[in-house]
């Protein structure tokens, strides 16, 4: 299906495919209010702009509540419901019995499930981003899942719209890479925290952790631009170097974000040494 067959379905047909994206009432219903859709960018913009700017914590809390548990034990072993989780099936019964227990320690300590967009992690991957995300407060919690949900929402209107134009997305706005310099390999399984200076403090509002490359291409969703600010890139070198001595346990990069465009901060690091650029 395309959005042109797309914009021909009954409205209340178009309503639950769009209830199935996100699950919270009023954001669906605020989205159909500009139905039919122009074209799959306006679709794209205006789901970021109604879930950041519309819509409140009761909705994102409503939307938790329609996905299934990450670490749920029976929805492990029967590989989940769709494709989206697909990286977490083939975990290990050892594995699956950690996450289940991480997944019941997060929603214990947050109030909703553990939410992510699971697409491209492994589960070794997985259960070290939510032993990682059970360190941050609940507000912080709360403003990583709003993210997690809307990279979901992105990945189930491209599922939704087969043979729709999704050409326009971009990558993240603020991506990064490490480069472990003692080695010359990538940094991989590096947890990486973007913190914004929020109530005199600095608050967590966006977190993965590396890939094999080093990097963590979708630490932002797609079409979600901060307002410019000063923001915080923590990573945590200290469990990367557990095996040998590190001078520095954690790199903390301040940088400036002055418009829209792309932001790539890279981290060259070794033990005793690190340094860092903007990067394109």
């Amino acid at each position: 299906m395309n959005l042109v067959a797309f914009n021909t379905l009954p409205e209340e047909t178009a309503k639950k495919e769009l209830f199935a994206c996100c699950g919270s009432e009023k954001w669906t219903l605020a989205m159909m209010s500009h139905f039919p859709f122009a074209s799959e960018k306006q679709l794209v913009d205006l789901s970021s702009k109604i879930w950041y700017d519309n819509c409140t914590e009761a909705d994102w809390r409503e939307s938790f509540t329609h996905h299934p548990k990450i670490g749920d034990v029976k929805s492990l072993t029967e590989k989940f419901a769709g494709k989206e989780q697909a990286g977490v099936a083939v975990a290990t019964q050892e594995t699956i019995q950690h996450l289940a227990k991480a997944n019941n320690d997060y929603e214990n300590k947050n109030g909703f499930i553990f939410i992510v967009c699971a697409t491209g992690k492994s589960a070794t991957e997985m259960l070290a981003l939510l032993n990682d995300r059970l360190q941050n407060t609940a507000e912080e919690e709360l403003h990583i899942a709003m993210g997690e949900q809307q990279k979901i929402s992105i990945i189930r209107f491209k599922k939704m719209l087969p043979d729709g134009d999704f050409s326009f997305l971009k990558v993240s706005q603020i991506t990064t890479h490490v480069l472990d310099t003692s080695t010359g390999i990538p940094g991989k399984d590096i947890s990486i925290r973007l913190q914004a200076f929020r109530n005199n403090i600095w608050q967590t509002i966006a977190q993965g952790i590396t890939n094999g490359d080093g990097r963590i291409p979708d630490l932002l969703p797609q079409e979600r631009n901060l307002k410019p600010d000063t923001y915080k890139m923590v990573f945590d070198t200290g469990n990367y170097y557990a095996n040998t001595k590190t001078f520095y346990p954690k790199v903390e990069i301040i940088f400036n974000t002055f418009d829209e465009t792309h932001y790539h901060v890279p981290l060259l690091v070794n033990p005793f040494g690190y340094s860092t650029y903007r990067g394109s």
